[in-house]
């Protein structure tokens, strides 16, 4: 077996690193950065939003593991102290796959019929440069209102934990395929309204957002902020891609929850 070992890149997190590789090197599996089984991401759910991004290329072939040096992570489940039981589990064990929804973010530009592709693990959103997001809002090709607002935020299931959250959206189980769009300080009032609450939309139905007014455009995908000119139109939908987990032991998800926000 092929893996690697990515770190938040403290002290504490880049000796687990070490330490890892150390181990998995003694039992004969094989270091490889370019193309590995198996990434175990050292740190908190940011880093394991860094390594998926990097390795999102090989999502079919590649599984994520993660280790929390901080707060227990919603992708991070694994503790420090449990790191020779991990090892001794990843070089032993036929783990079990857990695929999680991906959310596809594509850009259309005015000219060119260019267009660019994102996949996000957690959420993408959408703000004006300047002043008020005014965006037309189709869903599965209709009309489905003009959003005025600081603006929107798209997220997966897997996500839903994350800034959807803090935003009022309701938190989804990864086992649904769905994605879920939620407002941020939308306009409402005599002259402009929108639907105020968050939308939880399948996977066979596409979420398009189509400039009103001709500005430029921040979309952030996961940890990633991106500056786009000349926007045509920004498509939101489930992703045919998934990502792969290695599960070795239960990690309930509404565990996950109750630990992170309920749990003394």
């Amino acid at each position: 077996m092929k893996f690697a070992v990515t770190s938040k890149g403290d002290q504490k997190s880049n000796t687990l690193m070490h330490k890892m590789r150390s181990y998995l090197l003694d039992f004969q599996l094989q270091y490889d950065e370019e193309k590995p089984d198996i990434v175990i991401s050292v740190g908190g759910d940011g880093t394991l939003l860094y390594a998926f991004h990097r390795y999102k290329s090989r999502l079919d072939k590649t599984a994520f593991v993660g280790v929390h040096t901080g707060h227990l992570g919603f992708y991070a489940d694994w503790t420090p102290d449990e790191i020779e039981k991990l090892v001794i589990a990843i070089a032993k064990t036929h783990y079990q796959i857990v695929e999680y929804p991906l959310l596809e973010v594509i850009v259309r530009y005015q000219h060119g019929g260019k267009e660019t592709k994102y996949l996000a693990l957690n959420e993408s959103t959408v703000k004006s440069v300047e002043g008020t997001l005014v965006m037309d809002v189709e869903i599965k090709g209709q009309k489905f209102e003009t959003f005025r607002g600081d603006g929107l935020c798209v997220s997966t299931p897997s996500g839903s934990t994350a800034y959807n959250k803090a935003l009022g959206g309701a938190i989804i189980h990864p086992s649904i395929r769905a994605i879920q769009v939620a407002e941020m300080a939308s306009i409402n009032n005599r002259v402009f309204r929108t639907v105020g609450s968050p939308l939880i939309l399948p996977d066979h139905h596409t979420f398009m957002l189509k400039p009103v007014n001709q500005v430029d455009f921040i979309v952030t995908v996961d940890h990633l902020q991106i500056l786009h000119k000349d926007v045509k139109s920004i498509q939101f939908r489930v992703a045919q891609e998934k990502i792969r987990f290695a599960r070795f032991r239960p990690f309930p998800f509404w565990k996950r929850v109750r630990d992170s926000f309920i749990a003394d």
